[in-house]
């Protein structure tokens, strides 16, 4: 990132952040140093310390946590007592291993802390077959081979407008003008929502995965529910309108009409609007504005781009990797079971750490290099494995390839201009701010 004078961030203003104040008594002070990874006492040390998150600052720990306890135990946190594995074949072994380690929200679903007592949301994320298999068979229509054929030229042509709207020779935050924009529209499409609510959609999925962020959710529980319960009307009228019409291509009507989902109540009907929104929107997006930092922060590699553009679909995993969107997903034991030399109880929650995995040194070569060319590209955990791999992994691939594509036919170098604000989430790994400049 090159230094620019301050007067080229005029009106481009940083997101303000208050998350670091302290919620939980084992978190870090907004404005407090982060105490080195090899200093910290691992026997009460907490990942989930959004400081961290916000900062860029836990690689170290990670690193630390696969070499000396790989199957880390963090007795408190803000969400409660919870496992920590952080090897690739590890986190294989937990993903795959459905009949053991639960999704089902019954259980206490995929994600940490408590559910809110009287509000949950099941979705088929989170629960265990057989009702997640019928459930999920439902929407995987939407993401068939065939049917990305068919939105390919909607989504290359939406991408041409966004980038041919740009400014030239001054800063703007790629952020807000091309991920949210480029995703909020393929949301749209996919739900069969007009185009002018797109941004709705990006809200919903920012309130829905930040309940205990008062940068998103001042208001707390409440504000979170209110929301949610906002999102829930307006889909309700969607579905009585598709539930009475002859069944189309978007979600809604797959859910309306789908033999799985068509009796589903309300809450339940919310959480799976809600897993979709979400699945649509952070991944793809905090991947659009990740790559282009990735380049930014590898000059080499953005060379090597320039010179060879069929690179990019593996540039596109690499960048999957390498942001790995969605850090962690969480698990239930069903039953005692050890993993290495850990005794994990019965009810236990255990947090499948992607963004470590994806960084395990004894599977993958020169892990905390970002390398375009790097051979067995796809091999990463950020898609997840098992009976809950992503479901839009294709979508999101296309997305992103298309996007560097009609990058490259316009412009050879999109600066990024000053450090990016990043979520102060441990959940979803993205950025709420990148300011960049074309110049030409």
């Amino acid at each position: 990132m090159a230094d620019t004078e301050a007067p080229a961030l005029e009106g481009l203003k940083r997101p303000e952040v208050t998350i670091g104040e302290k919620l939980h008594p084992t978190w870090t002070d907004f404005d407090a140093p982060i105490t080195p990874a090899d200093k910290v006492d691992l026997s009460t040390f907490d990942i989930t310390d959004p400081e961290l998150w916000r900062r860029n600052a836990h690689w170290d720990f990670f690193a630390r946590m696969r070499k000396e306890d790989p199957v880390h135990y963090c007795p408190d946190s803000f969400f409660g007592p919870y496992w920590s594995v952080t090897k690739y074949s590890d986190i294989m072994a937990v993903d795959t291993n459905h009949k053991v380690f639960s999704s089902s929200w019954e259980h206490g679903g995929i994600a940490l802390g408590e559910q809110e007592e009287g509000f949950e949301l099941p979705m088929f994320i989170a629960m265990d077959p057989p009702k997640h298999d019928e459930q999920r068979k439902t929407v995987q229509p939407i993401v068939s081979p065939n049917n990305l054929r068919e939105v390919e030229p909607l989504i290359r042509e939406r991408t041409q407008k966004v980038l041919d709207s740009l400014p030239i020779n001054e800063p703007f935050d790629w952020v807000d003008k091309v991920s949210i924009e480029l995703t909020g529209m393929m949301l749209a499409t996919l739900f069969g929502v007009p185009q002018e609510d797109r941004r709705k959609l990006t809200h919903w999925s920012d309130i829905a995965t930040n309940r205990d962020n008062p940068d998103i959710c001042p208001g707390g529980a409440e504000q979170w529910k209110a929301e949610l319960l906002e999102c829930l009307g307006y889909f309700t009228e969607m579905w009585n309108e598709r539930v009475n019409s002859e069944p189309t291509g978007d979600l809604i009507s797959m859910l309306a009409h789908g033999e799985a989902t068509r009796n589903m109540e309300p809450m339940e009907y919310l959480g799976n609007v809600i897993l979709l929104i979400v699945g649509g929107n952070d991944t793809t997006r905090n991947s659009m504005t990740g790559g282009l930092l990735a380049l930014n922060e590898n000059p080499a590699e953005y060379d090597k781009l320039r010179a060879d553009p069929s690179l990019i679909p593996n540039m596109v995993s690499e960048i999957i990797r390498w942001q790995t969107p969605l850090a962690f997903m969480s698990r239930t034991a069903l039953e005692d079971i050890k993993i290495r030399d850990k005794q994990i109880r019965k009810g236990d929650k255990v947090v499948m750490w992607y963004v470590s995995g994806n960084r395990d040194e004894e599977v993958i070569e020169r892990p905390d290099e970002f390398l375009i060319d790097r051979a067995m590209a796809r091999r990463h955990l950020s898609f997840g494995f098992g009976i809950h791999r992503c479901v839009g992994n294709r979508l999101a691939e296309l997305q992103l390839r298309i996007l560097w594509e009609e990058i490259l036919k316009r412009w050879d170098n999109i600066e990024v201009i000053d450090e990016p604000s990043r979520t102060p989430s441990p959940f979803v790994k993205g950025y709420t701010w990148m300011p960049v400049i074309i110049r030409e």
